[in-house]
């Protein structure tokens, strides 16, 4: 017995209600239908349908039986889509969003390397510093740092990023290095305006444990190229996470301190609302940014 068939028959018995619509619909005849439908009976060794001379219905053993063969249609159907589709090429629009400097420095530069690979995909690259909701601005793929906090997303980790504490090699000559956290009390602190602006978290390397330092400085800003520039002239330590202070770092213009103490790195990951199945164009380009940022984070 051809088990996909009879799986097939029975679904179209139940959906037209009779064995010869479903005999029609599936290009078979009567006979040949009345006889693989008692095949997958015999097999199974309980009865699926009751047959009258007016009207057929499932019985209990069918309905379950029924309701378990859908899916396994739809998923071998999904399945045939799936390979189908990864033998396409990546067409159409796509709709990308990361934090700002982040995709400046990483993200931009990866749909570029994409988009030259497949030309048929046009991208909508939003760089944004906030928490976009993917499904609610039509987006398909976001990278995020930090901790998710919708469960309704797909999150691929592909590394992480530090929180790092800067000065520029002039200002730790006129002050002395810190060697731990609380020796930043009574030094200059460049702060965010936000509710943690005032208080920094380290963690201790022997216990494990996280604790705060309370900081305050000449200067609190939102901006972190204006915070990062301002540490760079020599006005006093600032915090940033790692990426954000590569190019000065780079340079020479700025100096990590109290590596040892840094609280634990923030994660990065892909993004992308749950699904069971994916067009090939968001399908090829998490692929090709998780291996770029796994590359280079």
């Amino acid at each position: 017995m051809d088990k996909l068939r009879a799986l097939r028959g029975l679904v179209a018995i139940a959906e037209h209600g009779s064995l010869s619509a479903a005999a029609r619909v599936q290009g078979n005849s009567l006979t040949a239908t009345v006889r693989l439908l008692a095949a997958l009976e015999d097999e199974l060794g309980v009865r699926l349908l009751n047959r009258t001379t007016r009207r057929l219905s499932l019985t209990e053993d069918g309905r379950q039986y029924l309701e378990r063969a859908r899916r396994i249609l739809a998923d071998l159907d999904e399945a045939d889509r799936m390979v189908g589709d990864a033998r396409a090429e990546p067409a159409g629009a796509l709709g990308i969003t990361a934090p700002v400097l982040f995709g400046e420095y990483h993200v931009a530069p990866a749909v570029t390397r994409f988009l030259a690979r497949h030309p048929r995909v046009q991208v909508r690259l939003m760089l944004l510093d906030r928490v976009v909701n993917l499904v609610e601005e039509g987006l398909d793929v976001g990278v995020r740092i930090g901790h998710l906090q919708d469960s309704t997303l797909v999150a691929l980790r592909v590394g992480s990023v530090r929180r790092v504490v800067l000065a520029s090699p002039a200002f730790l000559e006129r002050h002395r290095v810190p060697r731990h956290p609380r020796d930043l009390a009574g030094l200059p602190c460049l702060c965010s305006d936000n509710a943690d602006s005032g208080a920094w978290s380290f963690r201790d390397p022997a216990r494990g444990h996280e604790f705060k330092v309370g900081v305050q400085g000449p200067l609190q800003c939102n901006l972190v190229s204006a915070r990062l520039q301002a540490c760079a002239e020599g006005l006093g330590f600032c915090r940033v996470l790692s990426y954000q202070a590569a190019p000065l770092l780079a340079q020479g213009l700025l100096r990590i301190v109290l590596e040892d103490f840094e609280a634990q790195p923030w994660p990065v990951s892909i993004t992308y609302p749950s699904t069971r199945w994916l067009p090939t164009r968001t399908r090829a380009f998490v692929d090709h940014m998780a291996e770029e940022l796994r590359r280079t984070l």
